[in-house]
């Protein structure tokens, strides 16, 4: 019985989950480290906070998710192929854990970087690595 219940859970999870489309976000080489003693990125030296770093097609966007977790994607929203909108991605004045992209209004979470409407398709992200101390490593 307990067997039968775990394949239940297992399949019923599986089938669940949301597929996203590959952003359509041009790949750009990135390795960037960024030092959070610098004004710029000092919003970085606590939980939730955020800020943008150059690097990537149209600049990237850095969250702290946790003390020692952050996540980083690229502002160049998949709904503006050809990146022509004056503005990238950018917070929502409304929540802050969701990114605008201000030509087609499309949202994205910031936490994940998954649509939450207006769009198929997840945003491009990149790998962080954090020193445990005052630097973030962005890359991919």
């Amino acid at each position: 019985m307990k067997k039968i219940f775990l394949l239940f859970l297992l399949i019923s999870t599986l089938l669940s989950c949301k597929k996203y489309n590959q952003t359509p976000v041009p790949y750009i080489p990135t390795d960037v480290t960024i030092d959070f003693s610098l004004p710029s990125y000092s919003n970085l030296t606590g939980v939730g906070g955020w800020c943008y770093v150059n690097g990537g097609s149209r600049g990237i966007i850095v969250y702290r998710r946790a003390m020692d977790e952050f996540v980083a994607f690229d502002r160049h929203s998949p709904e503006d192929i050809n990146g022509t909108c004056s503005n990238p991605l950018y917070p929502a004045t409304d929540n802050q854990l969701e990114l605008v992209d201000s030509c087609s209004q499309a949202r994205f979470s910031l936490y994940f970087g998954t649509p939450i409407s207006g769009s198929s398709y997840i945003l491009r992200s990149y790998q962080t690595s954090y020193n445990g101390n005052n630097t973030l490593r962005i890359f991919n």
